[in-house]
């Protein structure tokens, strides 16, 4: 979501005396341009009556009024939503890297919960829990057919609450409970590491409100490690991106000083931005540039952006932006293709609507909507080649996906084949031991796509893609 435009959507409340106020004042100012549709306001009211005396059984006002709010946002696009109060709560925690639980970062492995990492200083970390750790029971509720996100649920809660997490370690083949307090969590969206002498990796997860700062920290750890730095990478595979902002800062980082990092156009005026490589655009009130502790050398520096059909939104709008000004070299495949903003609009203190407002552009002026970002290289996402990337949804694929509205889509024929093809190979590929899967942890030594992207920056030979190529944008059924 664009940070002026958000910050819009708050202020736009935040002067006036409850929600229903607010409402009436916004009708009011819109509606010498859009008179209200009377006969189908009228055919609502209709609906809403009938409901109330002829359904089977009593029906509560709020949540009919709520789940028309609902239907109508949602019908118009993936990304347009209306939130109810958990739900808003929910994405406030999504969007600034906090939330109450214990710290981990999970996976699903066998049914089970398998702990990827505790995140350093958390309660599980301090609890002890290692990484491979597989979680059988969440206090009495036993984790075989519970889902990732029931599992996390369950895991998150209230401050200073306990849960108690039956782990089972594999290496000294024992189970025991482990009784942890929740506590505030602040998460990393940014991890990263000198891989070899001269040549590093800094991986973005999310654009949250800490991964500029995060972002910031990391590097001068790069550069105290190794001062010399002759390439670095830029990972953001699967990331699915977050705030405007820290996209511009990021962007930023590495571009030269108010050159354009993304611009964005919809209906309203204050939609129609451009946003460029400089403090004003990211800086948040009150505080500094938080890009001037860089070291000067990572304007010029070698780099490499990795991305692939789960980057997107934020993270296009970098891998975009350092492509249009041939800053970095863009590898592996085509992103997600989310190029459109949404806009927080509070409908009072714990419930809000979430719109699309705008399309994104990169600084060429391409349309990301339903296209995304089309590599420099391609490459597969392994050895035996790239094997699991038809499974993954892009934009394109969602129902009611916003077009580019730069040109007619095309349908790809091939793509449900593929997809199937992929699947029976997923199906065969989870049957083996992980240390034995095609697809290893991003960042290590035999991340495929890692080794690709080292190889170019030193200049070496790059085992280019055979298979992969440009998808089009596909036509929507009306």
């Amino acid at each position: 979501m664009g940070q002026k435009l958000k910050i819009a959507g708050w202020v736009s409340v935040g002067v006036v005396a409850g929600a229903l106020t607010t409402v009436s004042l916004q009708t009011v100012a819109r509606g010498a341009m859009t008179p209200l549709p009377l006969e189908e306001i009228q055919q609502l009211s209709a609906v809403f009556g009938l409901v109330k005396t002829d359904y089977v059984e009593p029906v509560d006002d709020k949540k009919l009024i709520t789940d028309a709010i609902s239907g109508m946002v949602s019908s118009l696009d993936p990304h347009s939503q209306y939130f109810d109060k958990k739900s808003f709560k929910e994405f406030r925690e999504g969007t600034s890297g906090r939330f109450v639980g214990v710290g981990i970062e999970i996976t699903q492995e066998d049914g089970l919960i398998k702990v990827v990492s505790p995140i350093e200083g958390s309660p599980a970390f301090r609890a002890g829990l290692k990484t491979n750790d597989l979680i059988t029971k969440i206090d009495e509720t036993a984790v075989k057919g519970l889902s990732l996100n029931d599992a996390v649920k369950r895991m998150r809660g209230e401050p200073n609450t306990k849960v108690t997490l039956t782990i089972f370690r594999k290496d000294e083949n024992r189970s025991f409970p482990v009784n942890i307090t929740r506590e505030e969590i602040k998460t990393q969206s940014v991890k990263g590491k000198v891989v070899e002498p001269g040549y590093a990796w800094i991986r973005l997860s999310q654009f949250q409100e800490r991964t500029v700062d995060d972002f910031v920290r990391k590097v001068e750890e790069v550069y105290k490690q190794e001062p010399n730095l002759k390439g670095l990478v830029l990972d953001l595979r699967n990331d699915p991106g977050g705030l405007l902002d820290a996209a511009v800062a990021i962007s930023a980082a590495f571009l030269p000083e108010n050159v354009t990092v993304v611009s964005t156009n919809g209906q309203l005026a204050d939609s129609k931005a451009t946003y460029k490589a400089s403090p004003d655009y990211y800086q948040r009130r009150g505080g500094g540039d938080p890009l001037r502790r860089l070291p000067a050398a990572i304007k010029s520096v070698p780099l490499v952006v990795l991305v692939n059909e789960g980057s997107a939104s934020a993270s296009e709008i970098v891998a975009g932006a350092l492509q249009d000004h041939k800053r970095a070299t863009v590898m592996g495949s085509q992103t997600f293709g989310k190029g459109s903003v949404q806009t927080v609009r509070p409908l009072g203190p714990d419930t809000g609507i979430k719109l699309t407002t705008a399309r994104y552009y990169t600084p060429s002026g391409k349309s990301i909507q339903a296209k995304g970002i089309v590599p420099d290289v391609m490459i597969d996402e392994s050895e035996e080649g790239n094997i699991f990337a038809a499974l993954r949804m892009r934009e394109a694929d969602l129902d009611k996906h916003l077009n580019s509205g730069q040109g007619e889509e095309k349908k790809d024929e091939a793509r449900e084949k593929a997809r199937e093809d992929a699947r029976k190979r997923l199906e065969e590929e989870a049957k083996k031991p992980a240390a034995d899967r095609k697809i290893p942890e991003f960042g290590s030594d035999k991340d495929f796509q890692l080794v690709q992207a080292l190889n170019q920056l030193k200049g070496r030979a790059v085992l280019v893609s055979k298979t992969l190529t440009e998808r089009k944008e596909e036509k929507k059924e009306n």
